[in-house]
């Protein structure tokens, strides 16, 4: 396994970056900026591209509808240039209520955009003339579409990789399935180590069956908050999760239209995620927060004494992944990579 991390840029670009360059020496691998309603990502990981060395850098993620498909393969065509081949374009659907509320175009059909998102960017890093006839994206845009003068065109500049790994965040059956079938990593969600081929592992397997064998096996980046600490402290780290999980598995969606609360319940948690679900729909988040399982919070948080904090982390190698994702929490979080570092190396 390699390490990664998600970098908070939502203050000071300086204070990011150079905490960047602190977890690049401390062993972090691979380095994802989110792209919320905030700052866009793209501006910071050019920023951090000029203070690394030898980091990845990966967008997680950017919204697939919130630029053209030849955009976006533009966009990480130029970030994997000014990295020095060091880009990993992180995609996926976002939600409607940031696609439609603040982007203000139409969030349909994320399958079939996402696919095509896909090919129009290979297409692009190989430096084909861009034809595509897709059911979201036509490229020209067809002579009933606009005035017609629209031609087939190929990428001005020669990228430095005609390869840029694409990962994809997807959850549902179908968009995994899809992320197995053409993605070079995944982004799952709640991802419980001990759990997660009991939920994903039938559309993981479809989605491998039909995959190109020119492909390499798919990556995945998961993981959690990580701490070598005693149990008092362990456990007000592992409540810190509680707030989060309570929003997305009781907050994010209606009942039956919750696909964090559908996950819950294919973990085995079916009342705890009617309960999340009820409370939280109710207003009483205090209670949606106590009745997220403990069970789940210590399964998927690497925090405690060294052996389980050891023991996790083979854990999650067992489940497949190859990119974990930490959370370093407390004083020493340099250290504590240094040490998980030698331990996976």
């Amino acid at each position: 396994m390699k390490l990664s991390m998600s970098l908070n840029y939502t203050g000071d670009p300086v204070q990011a970056a150079n905490e960047a360059a602190d977890l690049e020496k401390a062993g972090i691998d691979m380095i994802w900026v989110a792209e919320l309603y905030s700052f866009d990502a793209v501006s910071i990981l050019g920023f951090l591209a000029a203070k690394t060395e030898t980091v990845e850098l990966a967008s997680g993620i950017f919204p697939i509808y919130s630029r053209t498909p030849t955009l976006t393969a533009m966009t990480a065509a130029g970030l994997d240039a000014v990295s020095g081949g060091r880009f990993t374009l992180g995609l996926g659907a976002s939600g409607p209520q940031v696609i439609e509320g603040w982007h203000g175009v139409p969030y349909k059909k994320p399958l079939a955009a996402t696919r095509e998102v896909i090919e129009i960017c290979r297409k692009v890093w190989k430096r084909e003339r861009v034809e595509h006839d897709g059911e979201i994206y036509q490229l020209p845009l067809p002579v009933d579409q606009g005035t017609g003068l629209g031609k087939p065109l190929k990428l001005i500049n020669h990228p430095v990789r005609e390869n840029i790994p694409i990962w994809i965040a997807s959850l549902g059956p179908k968009n995994v399935e899809l992320t197995a079938e053409m993605a070079d990593g995944w982004l799952p969600v709640f991802f419980h180590p001990d759990r997660a081929r009991q939920v994903w592992g039938d559309d993981l397997a479809a989605g491998t069956h039909k995959r190109d064998p020119g492909l390499a096996p798919l990556e995945v980046a998961a993981g959690g908050s990580l701490a070598i600490c005693d149990e008092d402290t362990a456990q007000k780290i592992r409540d810190g999760g509680r707030m989060m999980t309570a929003l997305y598995v009781g907050g994010m969606g209606a009942k039956g239209k919750n696909f964090y609360n559908n996950i819950f319940r294919k973990y085995g948690y079916e009342a705890e995620a009617d309960q999340i679900q009820d409370f939280y729909l109710s207003g009483q988040k205090d209670s949606a927060e106590a009745a997220v399982p403990d069970e789940f919070l210590k399964s998927t948080a690497m925090v405690g004494d060294e052996g389980w904090v050891r023991e996790r982390i083979e854990a999650y190698a067992e489940a497949g992944v190859t990119r974990l994702s930490i959370n370093p929490v407390g004083p020493n979080r340099l250290e504590t990579i240094e040490k998980v570092k030698g331990w996976i190396s």
